[in-house]
């Protein structure tokens, strides 16, 4: 029996496909920038994973993706965060 894979929805804009997004990296904006907030990991996926890759443990998550021009718009990191 074949499983299909779910269909993964980006949190930055929306996009959404069937299975996963190669690289993790939304095809339709690019990038979606998490940090954690706990050990301040940060990393680029369609959405924030259940457990840290940095800190190994159930976190909480941040979108800092910049959302403005001042720090560069999508694609970057928003550092005020």
């Amino acid at each position: 029996m074949v499983r299909k894979e779910e269909a993964k929805t980006c949190a930055f804009c929306g996009y959404t496909a069937d299975g996963s997004f190669e690289g993790d990296i939304c095809p339709q904006c690019g990038l979606t920038f998490w940090k954690c907030a706990k050990c301040g990991f940060m990393f680029t996926a369609s959405a924030p994973p259940d457990i840290c890759p940095g800190c190994g443990e159930k976190c909480n998550f941040l979108n800092v993706t910049c959302y403005t021009p001042e720090c560069g718009g999508p694609g970057h990191f928003d550092p005020r965060l």
